[in-house]
């Protein structure tokens, strides 16, 4: 191609965890840099980014309408958008830079509703644009490792799927969360229908969906709100019945003392059990039917290939959740580059999160919240 990808961003600004993760990943793969932006919707803190970023004053914006309209007129327009924002403004802003044909990754949840995704999926279509929805814990090797056993039939058929996402960050401000003084994610107007369910309960269902390949055909959903003043769910139990007679149970909250980032997943086959946790994300467990269990470790030769292409570092020095991040756009990266050098593209065969996972991951949502709100009943998909 002969150049470096050019990359925006909305959103990321001072303050802002997940920016710097974003920015940080691009920057392990030097396949893009970082030319424009609107980091914040605080004039203060877009100035301080841009400075700090090394972004030009004319690429430094006050909104993301202003930031589409003038990169999509531009001969040397960002390649894609990152997308790093509050829910709500996920939507808004991926549909305007699509319309400018300027590819996107973005944060999940997608949008709000199925019918918001289908019309981004549907522009993105028409302007012949790539779309990533950055589901963190694919990126993981041995999340890879994970999927290329499933679809090399080593443990046989899936029988079943447990899978745990417990933190305990909300615990301490949970007695003065009101409707008046809450954090965003508890928030509807910019979290959407769902808060724990949208924040952890996706990553479950998207990081089972890609490994296993397993679609769901119905849930029953139970959405608890514990302490004084909360409006959305901070905890969240689900059955769930996927297509082709496997069973699972997800587990998600936010006020689970003792637990830090602690997504854990076990899918059982016919012929073995592999077990996944993402705090020692560089092993993977394996238990073979009348075998002793087995560890993988993230770097040695007995990996599948497949998963090898995203090593980094040789066994024993740890990756983690950037080299996570920087995998997904070592995915995205080639696509477009492809793309770019004219080469016709099924973004399934790249490996990283799709429109679709995005658009199954807003249903999932929607569908909990319908089941909860009718009683946890019994909902299909």
């Amino acid at each position: 191609m002969g150049r470096k990808l050019r990359c925006g961003m909305i959103g990321g600004g001072p303050g802002a965890f997940i920016g710097g993760v974003h920015r940080a990943a691009i920057s392990l793969n030097n396949e893009a840099e970082l030319v424009a932006g609107c980091f914040s919707n605080n004039e203060e803190k877009i100035i301080q980014a841009g400075a700090e970023l090394g972004i030009d004053k004319d690429r430094n914006y006050w909104t993301f309408e202003e930031m589409a309209k003038k990169e999509g007129a531009r001969k040397d327009k960002i390649d894609w958008v990152d997308i790093v924002t509050p829910n709500c403004f996920h939507y808004p802003a991926a549909k305007l830079f699509l319309e400018q044909g300027i590819n996107v990754v973005c944060e999940k949840p997608l949008c709000f509703t199925v019918d918001e995704g289908q019309e981004l999926k549907r522009i993105a279509m028409e302007n012949n644009c790539l779309f990533c929805v950055t589901y963190t814990y694919t990126g993981h090797v041995m999340a890879r490792e994970a999927r290329e056993l499933v679809k090399n039939g080593s443990i046989g058929d899936i029988r079943m799927v447990i899978a745990e996402y417990p933190q305990d960050w909300l615990l301490d401000s949970l007695e003065i969360i009101s409707e008046n003084n809450q954090p965003w994610r508890a928030n509807p107007k910019f979290s959407g229908r769902g808060a724990c369910v949208a924040d952890l309960g996706t990553h479950i269902e998207n990081w089972v969906s890609y490994v296993t390949g397993l679609k769901l055909d119905s849930l029953c959903c139970n959405l608890d709100t514990f302490g004084s003043g909360g409006v959305l769910d901070n905890n969240v139990e689900v059955l769930v019945k996927f297509k082709g007679g496997a069973t699972g149970m997800y587990w998600t909250s936010q006020v689970a003392i003792g637990f830090d980032n602690a997504l854990k997943v076990r899918i059982f086959g016919t012929d073995g059990t592999i077990e996944f946790v993402q705090e020692e994300n560089n092993y993977l467990k394996v238990s073979m039917r009348n075998q002793p269990p087995q560890i993988y470790s993230r770097g040695c030769d007995y990996l599948t290939d497949k998963a090898k292409e995203y090593v980094r570092v040789p066994s024993g020095h740890p990756e983690g959740l950037i080299e996570a991040f920087a995998n997904i756009y070592k995915d995205f990266c080639r696509a477009l580059i492809d793309k770019i050098d004219g080469q016709q593209i099924n973004e399934e065969n790249y490996g990283y999160p799709t429109i679709d996972m995005g658009i199954d991951g807003v249903a999932f949502v929607n569908k909990c919240v319908d089941s909860s709100e009718a009683g946890a009943i019994w909902i299909k998909m």
